[in-house]
C-alpha cells in the first residue's frame, strides 16, 4: 500500500522534529564542558529555532496551528511567578 503524505502532514512533522531537536540540543549544551563544542551548539540551536518558527509561521498562515492570546493579566502574573521562583533560586 503507498500512503502519501499531505502537505499538512509533513509540515507538522517537520514542526514536531524541531521542537524534539531544540529540546535535544537545549540538553547538549548544558552538558557540553568545551567552550568551543558550546558556541557552535549554540549556533546549530539557534538555526533550528529560526527553521522551526519559519515552519510555524507557514502553518499558522495555513490556518494549521492556532494559538490562543493570553490576556496580558495572566502574561504579568506568569512573570512574577517566574520571578518569584528565580528570587527563590538565588
Amino acid at each position: 500500500m503507498n500512503q502519501t503524505l499531505t502537505e499538512r502532514e509533513m509540515i507538522d512533522d517537520g514542526l514536531s522534529t524541531e521542537k524534539q531537536l531544540l529540546s535535544q540540543y537545549s540538553t547538549f549544551i548544558v552538558e557540553a564542558t568545551c567552550q568551543n563544542l558550546r558556541n557552535q551548539l549554540q549556533q546549530i540551536m539557534t538555526e533550528t529555532q529560526q527553521m522551526q518558527f519559519g515552519i510555524y509561521n507557514a502553518m499558522q498562515s495555513r490556518n494549521w496551528y492556532q494559538v490562543k492570546n493570553a490576556p496580558l493579566t495572566e502574561v504579568g502574573q506568569t512573570v512574577t511567578n517566574f520571578q518569584q521562583v528565580q528570587t527563590q533560586l538565588s
